[in-house]
């Protein structure tokens, strides 16, 4: 699998490349990766799903501009993309994606599916290789599927060398705590649920991978920007609604001890995750280049240990 330290402490996902609740131009995706690659970030995600495939075609002609040696690529595998024949000019709304739905989504875990997927990806990406492939969202299709085809064939474009690492990607703690216990995986990427606001992935999914050697790449830390602002409040987007109530006092109790400590709530959030082994790298994503570089500077911001142990000693983290 690719050296670990490649990943880097921050990556950058490519979701809102691919149109992600609001259309994106050209130049703003290329100006947010190019944000990336100034902040020194070499590590990169995406996957057919985002954008119908806009978000790997835009990504894939970025990176094409750099050498192949110095990032570190990731996609998806699970989703094909085919022709959407009843197609009436319609956007891809109903999964969030700003783009027309030209084509259509298509679960396939077969062996053959699997690395139709990678080809395919490669096809859209204009590369000739990725590093890390992820079976995307098993937990929306079939988990029995993944254990029994997906997973070995991915093991085996491994071991073929078409890939240097292989897993699992997903919000689903029961789905990645699945993945942590097969044998022969890489990496997990770990979405929402191994957070300042919420560890639901730390009992089961992190002692697996743990005993496992899996790595674990976390994603969606700032919980949909629950843990984005200094302020958290009621308007704000908790997964796909509105904040519950106890989880918005639970966050706002984490952010007065933030400010007491001189520490903003979104530098806290994006450095506690890193702390979590086997956590090696945060993936983030945004279509806005002032975004980029402030979230990675943020990684970069001095946290006092204090911080930390009043957090534990209230309750509010483990």
């Amino acid at each position: 699998m690719p050296e670990l330290a490649a990943l880097g402490t921050l990556g950058f996902g490519a979701a809102n490349l691919g149109n992600l609740y609001r259309e994106v131009s050209d130049e703003q995706a290329w100006a947010a990766l190019d944000a990336a690659w100034a902040a020194g970030i070499r590590y990169y995600d995406t996957a057919p799903h985002y954008g119908l495939g806009l978000s790997e075609r835009r990504l894939g002609a970025f990176l094409a501009t750099k050498p192949r040696a110095e990032f570190v690529l990731s996609t998806k595998v699970g989703r094909l993309l085919r022709p959407n024949p009843g197609h009436g000019g319609e956007l891809d709304l109903a999964n969030d994606f700003a783009v027309p739905a030209d084509v259509k989504r298509v679960w396939d875990f077969t062996a053959e599916g699997i690395r139709t997927s990678l080809d395919e990806s490669l096809q859209r990406l204009g590369l000739d290789r990725v590093d890390v492939l992820y079976l995307h969202d098993p937990d929306k299709h079939d988990l029995d599927a993944a254990d029994r085809e997906a997973y070995p064939a991915m093991i085996a474009l491994r071991d073929e060398g078409r890939v240097d690492a292989v897993g699992a990607g997903s919000m689903s703690v029961d789905a990645l705590t699945r993945a942590a216990r097969t044998e022969g995986l890489d990496l997990l990427m770990v979405a929402g649920r191994l957070t300042l606001a919420e560890q639901p992935a730390a009992a089961q999914v992190v002692p697996a991978a743990l005993d496992n050697g899996i790595r674990i790449v976390a994603a969606g830390v700032y919980n949909s920007g629950l843990l984005a602002t200094n302020a958290p409040s009621a308007d704000g987007r908790y997964e796909y609604g509105g904040v519950p109530p106890a989880l918005l006092a639970h966050v706002q109790q984490i952010a007065a001890i933030c400010a007491k400590h001189g520490v903003e709530l979104p530098v806290a959030a994006l450095q506690y995750t890193l702390r979590i082994k086997p956590v090696v790298s945060v993936v983030f994503g945004s279509a806005k280049p002032e975004q980029v570089a402030q979230t990675a500077s943020r990684a970069a911001e001095p946290v006092p240990e204090e911080l930390w142990t009043e957090l534990a000693a209230a309750g509010l983290i483990p």
